[in-house]
């Protein structure tokens, strides 16, 4: 049987989607694996603010979390989700490519 007490002992994102067998390619965690990562432990607070929950309800919570986290990073980019501060501004001092034209 799984435990919360397990589950802290999880380091990388390879830890936690084994913990809860789920099936994942390398691939796609090595390119988002801060992301996924990043995503998961917001939900994993907001699961943590439910006080009521029993030990193996948060258990579901949490990999239900972790399961949406990864599929996100399956069909959408760091860019589109905007998971990092870096990604949330507008940078002032950059010009985009479809923003130059000819004359």
């Amino acid at each position: 049987m799984k435990t919360l007490t397990d589950f802290q002992k999880l380091v990388d994102a390879e830890d936690f989607l084994s913990f809860f067998d789920i099936p994942y390619d390398q691939t796609a965690v090595n390119v988002n694996r801060l992301h996924i990562l990043k995503m998961f432990s917001v939900a994993i607070a907001e699961v943590g603010e439910k006080k009521e929950l029993a030990e193996a309800e948060k258990l579901t919570e949490y990999k239900k979390a972790l399961e949406s986290s990864y599929q996100t990073f399956l069909t959408s980019s760091a860019q589109e989700q905007k998971v990092f501060p870096v990604f949330q501004k507008e940078h002032k001092d950059v010009v985009k490519l479809t923003e130059i034209t000819a004359e």
